[in-house]
Parts: structure tokens; C-alpha cells; sequence
């Protein structure tokens, strides 16, 4: 049955990644979401703390009901029972796209709905979830900027381990496992433990984000490429590989992935090496999502107006004439 569910409350009872991905479908159709629930998964959390649904930390209570258009009542996971034959599964990576669950590859769908375990993350389109089987286990290691965080290290021992046991593992993420993805660490962890992996590759946050908010990253007669890159550590950092003044000379649309507290540090850096500071940038939150939101600036002023706009992680900037192509801005 479809319903409408556009600008209603709804309430949903329970706090586990299946939850989640309740969650996900009804803000994808446009409810106000309520969870109550005593414990959460941080993917939960982190969906409140960004401000698109509330969050009642404690057990639910009749009153929480009250003027509640719809409720959803987390359901038990079916027991697959004793009858498994173990042996050596497999783990598919799958890279589920920006965050609107349709862009997910057909390739991708099938692999989400035969696999018994799947591991996935906040920014992995949840909404998906709801094509796992009853019976499959999903594991939330969302990784929470300055927050509740799974290490690389648990998640590979989880992909290997459970495939191991002779199940069949879906690694979920969001964008594409090899764009900042640390999938070939993961494919790597499991080849060494003897793991047959594939990779089914996503649409990446780099492209798609941009796309969304009509932003094209080529234009013809403006820019011949792009040029993508991490801005997890500032300028000048040690951790930090970036040729600044190299990309500053690029002459390509520059596209800055994971760099929304570190943006006005690389804004300042590119000037320094020449950039323009008056060139066109945007910066697209939530991109794909009912939730997105694009600011756009100069490369000189766009992290004060991003800032004083409240945008947030997850977004992706990008910096270039083709953020201010008249007809398309």
C-alpha cells in the first residue's frame, strides 16, 4: 500500500539501524519523524543532532503518541534458525550513491537484498535497507565526525569474520567505495584472509551532489576537467598531500570532498597561490536528499556563507566558473 505521507507527524518506536531506515523513508516522502527510543544507533543520533528528525532518548510512553499521524513500531528481526551450512561466504562492496536511495545501481539492489549480513553506514542511503531480507543482520558502524565512531580495523574484522562463518556480507556506503572510501582496505583485509570480494560501484558524492543542485563540474567553453579532493586535514597539516599552488593553477573545477570545517583553510590557501578570491564557488549539503540545501559565494566568502547559513557535513564544495553559469544558478 502507498501512502502519503507528506507533512505528516509520524512517530517511530525503536532506535535500531532498521529503524533507521524507516526513518529514511519517511523523511525521502516527506513526514516529520519523531524516534523514541531508550537506546539509539549513532546513525540515529547523528540524523538528530543534524537537525531532520527529533529524538526522545528514553522508552516510549502513551503520551508520546499523542497527534502522531502515523506510528511505526520497530519489528523483530526473523531468526534464520540452525539449519545454515557453514563455509566460506563472501563480501560485496557496495557503493550506494549521494543519498537518494534511487540512485543506487540495480546491481547494487540485488546485492542488498540476498545478503544475509550487511554492515553500512550514516551516509549510506538507509531508505535502501528496507530491500534486506527479514532475516538478514545489519550493522550500523557509522563513523560520527567528532562523535560515536567504529574503527576500520572493527570493520574489517566484521566483514571477515561473519563471511568467514559462511555468510553472504554487503558492505554499504554511500558515494563509491574507492573515492575516499577506504574500500581497497577492506577488499584488501579480505582477499588476505582469503575472502572472495567484489566491488559494485557507486555514484560518487563528487559528481552527483554538484548534478543535484544543477551544478555541472564540465561546461563547455569554461573548464575542460575537475579535479577532486579530500579536505579531511587543513592546509599546512602533516597528514596533508595537497600541491595547493598546483591546484590553483589547475584550471579545473575543483571539487572538495569532507571539507566543510576545514573549507575557509583551503579557501585562504588557493587565494595565497594565485586563485582568484572573486571566483564563483557553492557548497550542496545533503545532496540528493529532500534535506539538500546550496549556498553560493565567491572562492574569498563562501565558508562565512556557508557557515552563516548553518550548512553542515555531510557537503561537498566546489569551486569554479561552472557554480555561476546563468540559466543554471
Amino acid at each position: 500500500m502507498e501512502l502519503n505521507v507528506t507533512g505528516l507527524r509520524a512517530v517511530v518506536v525503536g532506535g535500531d539501524i532498521r529503524a533507521a531506515a524507516q526513518v529514511a523513508s519517511l523523511l525521502e516522502s516527506g513526514a516529520r519523524v519523531t524516534v523514541v527510543a531508550a537506546a539509539a544507533t549513532a546513525t540515529i543520533e547523528d540524523l538528530a543532532a543534524r537537525g531532520l528528525i527529533e529524538l526522545v532518548a528514553r522508552d516510549a510512553q502513551p503520551a508520546d503518541l499523542d497527534g502522531a499521524d502515523l506510528v511505526l513500531r520497530q519489528a523483530r528481526t526473523a531468526d534464520p534458525g540452525p539449519g545454515r551450512i557453514l563455509g566460506t561466504g563472501s563480501v560485496t562492496l557496495v557503493g550506494g550513491g549521494p543519498g537518494d536511495p534511487g540512485l543506487v545501481t540495480v546491481t547494487g539492489r540485488d546485492a542488498i537484498a540476498s545478503a544475509d549480513v550487511i554492515v553500512t553506514d550514516r551516509l549510506a542511503p538507509l531508505a535502501a535497507l528496507a530491500w534486506a531480507r527479514p532475516d538478514a543482520e545489519i550493522i550500523d558502524v557509522a563513523k560520527i565526525p567528532h562523535g560515536r565512531s567504529t574503527s576500520q580495523e572493527e570493520i574489517n574484522c566484521l566483514l571477515v569474520e561473519h563471511a568467514k562463518s559462511g555468510q553472504h556480507v554487503v558492505r554499504f556506503k554511500g558515494g563509491d567505495n574507492f573515492v575516499f572510501g577506504r574500500g581497497s582496505e577492506e577488499i584488501l583485509a579480505c582477499l588476505d584472509a582469503g575472502i572472495e570480494v567484489r566491488a559494485v560501484p557507486g555514484v560518487s558524492s563528487a559528481i552527483a551532489a554538484p548534478a543535484s543542485a544543477g551544478i555541472p563540474v564540465t561546461h563547455r567553453g569554461l573548464t575542460q576537467g575537475f579535479t577532486v579532493v579530500s579536505g579531511h586535514v587543513p592546509p599546512g597539516h602533516p597528514d596533508s598531500t595537497l600541491d595547493y599552488s598546483a591546484l590553483a593553477r589547475t584550471g579545473t573545477t575543483l571539487v572538495v570532498l569532507m571539507g566543510v570545517r576545514t573549507l575557509g583553510a583551503i579557501c585562504a590557501a588557493l587565494v595565497e597561490a594565485g586563485l582568484d578570491p572573486s571566483t564563483p564557488a557553492a557548497v550542496v549539503a545533503d545532496g540528493t536528499l529532500p534535506s539538500q540545501r546550496v549556498v553560493r559565494a565567491t572562492l574569498e566568502t563562501i565558508d562565512d556563507t556557508a557557515s552563516a547559513a548553518g550548512i553542515g557535513a555531510p557537503a561537498v564544495a566546489v569551486i569554479g566558473d561552472v557554480t555561476d553559469i546563468p540559466g543554471l544558478a
